[in-house]
C-alpha cells in the first residue's frame, strides 16, 4: 500500500442521484441500497472525474494509504459489465422517483377564456439560441429547467412576462456546452438581470451550476435571482447568488 489520492464519499450527503457512478469511467462507484459506494479501492483512480457530477457535494478527494490503482483490473472489472454503471431502479432520489403529484387534479380553465401567452422570443432552447440574438441585448434573461413551465400553472403570468426565456435539461444536457453557451451571451450582450428557475429535485440545482460557471467564465459582475419550485408548482425558495 501506498499514500495517494483517492474518493471520499459523504453518505450522510448523498441522495443516491447516481451521477457520481454514471461519470466513473472504472466503474468504481456503485449505488447500493440507496448510496453511493466505493466498491474497490483499486479501481478508483484519484482523479476526481466524478466530483464535478454531484449536485450535493458529496465526494470530495483525500490522501490516505490505501491499494495501488490497478489498470488491469479495471479493465476485466468493466469486461465483466453487460453496461456501463448505472443506478439501481429502486434508489432515493426524487427527480427519478415516479409519483401522483393530486388525486384530484384542479379543473381545467374555460377554453373560451385561454391565459395569453408571454413568450417573446424563439427559440428558446439553450442549444439553439445563437448569442448574438438581438432580443438577447438588454435583456432580463429567464434560465429555466424545462420542466418549470408543466409544474408552474401561473409561469407564463408569474415570470415569463416581459422577460427573455432560455431553457435546458441539467441532467440530461452536457452542461459543459451549457455554461460556454451562456458565457457567451452575456459576454455578447448588455442583459440586465438573470434569473434561474429550477425544481426541487437535486439534479435540477445543476442549472444554478450552469450559471455560477457562466458567470465567472465570462469575468463579469452579476448576481442573480436563484429560484427553487416544488413538484406541485409552488415557490419553495429564493436566494440571490453572486458567484
Amino acid at each position: 500500500m501506498a499514500k495517494r489520492n483517492i474518493i471520499k464519499i459523504d453518505e450522510s450527503k448523498c441522495n443516491g442521484c447516481g451521477l457520481c457512478a454514471s461519470a466513473c469511467a472504472e466503474g468504481a462507484i456503485k449505488i447500493i441500497n440507496g448510496k453511493a459506494k466505493l466498491v474497490s479501492e483499486t479501481y478508483c483512480d484519484g482523479l476526481g472525474a466524478c466530483i464535478g457530477h454531484c449536485p450535493v457535494d458529496a465526494l470530495t478527494i483525500e490522501e490516505r494509504d490505501v491499494a495501488d490503482f490497478d489498470e488491469q483490473a479495471v479493465q476485466k472489472h468493466l469486461a465483466g459489465q453487460k453496461q456501463p454503471p448505472q443506478p439501481k431502479v429502486d434508489f432515493i432520489c426524487l427527480g427519478m422517483m415516479a409519483k401522483k403529484l393530486r388525486d384530484n387534479p384542479p379543473q381545467s380553465q374555460s377554453p373560451a377564456v385561454p391565459a395569453d401567452s408571454q413568450l417573446n422570443n424563439w427559440p428558446v432552447q439553450l442549444k439553439l439560441v445563437p448569442p448574438s440574438a438581438p432580443y438577447l441585448n438588454g435583456a432580463d434573461l429567464l434560465l429555466v429547467a424545462d420542466c418549470v413551465p408543466f409544474a408552474m400553472g401561473d409561469f407564463h403570468s408569474r415570470f415569463l412576462t416581459g422577460r427573455t426565456v432560455v431553457i435546458g435539461c441539467p441532467k440530461l444536457d452536457d452542461n459543459n456546452f451549457y455554461a460556454d453557451k451562456l458565457a457567451d451571451i452575456l459576454r455578447q450582450n448588455k442583459i440586465n438581470s438573470l434569473t434561474v428557475l429550477h425544481m426541487e429535485v437535486p439534479c435540477c440545482s445543476g442549472l444554478t451550476r450552469i450559471a455560477t460557471g457562466a458567470i465567472k467564465q465570462s469575468t463579469l459582475q452579476l448576481a442573480f435571482d436563484d429560484v427553487t419550485i416544488s413538484l406541485q408548482g409552488n415557490v419553495i425558495k429564493t436566494e440571490i447568488i453572486n458567484p
